[in-house]
């Protein structure tokens, strides 16, 4: 039997490309080399399943990293409010946190995927897993279906690739895409990681590991020139930072790595540095005879766990008590609450990155449609595209927007 359309990938931009041509009348097949649909996806999250932002327009696009243009008619064909009310219509409640992220009510990812498959089914997409795609066959410029791992062929007139990136090999993004794409013409770029952990050099770092700490400005520089900078939470690790502050960080930084960076840490970015001396002053006087490092521990300045680290950096001693401190100390002690400094040596490795950066060269594809300018009939969807967004839905929100975009525009080519 000859499909119209074989969907490569079984994750959210294959389900929801699948399952949009399926809703046009297209026969369409799905090939999942798993057992089972959305295996990243059931870790996004945590588990939790953050599937999009409740974001407008120009907040999308302030929060793409790359190729924010080429991105703009897939997000107008298919936002964030269609995602959500379809989502409501399969039978998931979802609520808007912080920041706009949205997540199932149930905090589940495995709601999200039960209700895609369900919309799967409801458009009549057969899905065929344990089915591991080889190549993409064509001829004559346009391409004619798949060979399976089996040697087992595929026919089709459209093929959309939908295979994700190359990070988390272990749920089957494992680059095959990238391969499969070069092999018909396309160029690709990376993979490099995007939304990846810090690697910092200081020894004193691995001693705070599991430390949060919450609502921080950072800033990454080259010398005088900043690289990159945002406002969030930040994870200390065993081998150096993460959290959303940091992961959003490292997306600016893999594009050309040039290591080692600075990066610098503003505990307090809601009071100056003079304001900061003077609280420090109004704490001290308010703790005679007590020692510095338990008044500071006790204080809403910075956690407990942090304060010896403070103390060694601006070179003032713990043991003093807080009468002893001059100003010259207290004023030290700001800078460094201020302007804690960390040396970045790198990022973890791509297979660490929650999201792929680089992929097939938006160039050789037409944004409209998704459609290859080189191959007729080939559509590409999802991580696999050089595109790549900060944390908080925005990621999801791209796969599931182009995934519905490709579907339909092989449905209009029929």
């Amino acid at each position: 039997m000859d499909f119209d359309l074989i969907v490569v990938g079984g994750g959210p931009a294959g389900m929801l490309g699948a399952a949009a041509a399926g809703a046009k009348g297209l026969r369409v097949v799905l090939l999942e080399k798993n057992d089972r649909l959305g295996k990243k996806l059931s870790l996004t999250g945590n588990g939790r399943c953050n599937v999009t932002n409740y974001g407008d327009f120009e907040d999308y696009q302030s929060h793409i990293v790359t190729n924010r243009k080429f991105l703009y008619s897939a997000l107008r064909a298919f936002d964030n409010r269609r995602l959500t009310g379809l989502l409501r219509e399969l039978g998931v409640r979802i609520r808007v946190e912080d920041r706009g992220r949205v997540f199932p009510a149930s905090n589940s990812a495995g709601d999200v995927i039960k209700a895609l498959q369900k919309h799967l089914e409801q458009n009549r997409v057969e899905v065929r897993f344990c089915s591991e795609v080889v190549r993409v066959l064509a001829g004559d410029g346009r391409v004619r279906g798949v060979l399976l791992g089996d040697n087992v062929g595929v026919s089709g007139r459209n093929v959309l690739i939908a295979t994700g990136g190359a990070s988390y090999r272990y749920t089957g993004s494992t680059g095959d895409g990238h391969r499969m794409a070069r092999e018909l013409g396309h160029r690709v770029a990376g993979p490099v990681p995007a939304l990846i952990p810090l690697v910092t050099c200081e020894p004193w770092v691995g001693g705070l590991q599991g430390l949060s700490l919450q609502d921080v400005m950072a800033r990454v520089e080259d010398g005088k020139r900043i690289v990159a900078e945002g406002r969030g939470d930040l994870l200390f690790t065993h081998f150096g930072v993460s959290g959303p502050v940091i992961l959003d960080l490292s997306s600016f930084l893999t594009r050309q790595p040039h290591f080692p960076l600075n990066l610098k840490v503003d505990l307090l970015h809601g009071l100056t540095g003079p304001q900061v001396e003077e609280r420090l002053q109004r704490l001290f006087a308010e703790n005679p005879g007590k020692s510095l490092k338990n008044a500071l521990g006790a204080s809403r300045l910075a956690p407990q766990r942090m304060v010896p680290v403070l103390l060694e950096l601006s070179g003032t001693g713990g043991g003093k008590q807080v009468d002893q401190v001059n100003r010259k100390e207290r004023g030290l002690l700001a800078r460094v609450m201020k302007n804690l400094a960390l040396t970045v040596l790198g990022t973890r490795p791509l297979n660490e990155a929650i999201v792929t950066g680089g992929g097939i060269d938006v160039r050789e594809i037409n944004p409209s449609t998704l459609e290859s300018k080189i191959m007729a009939g080939l559509y590409f969807a999802g991580e696999i595209l050089d595109t790549d967004a900060l944390t908080g839905g925005y990621n999801l929100q791209i796969a599931f927007s182009t995934g519905y975009l490709s579907g339909v525009s092989a449905a209009r080519e029929r």
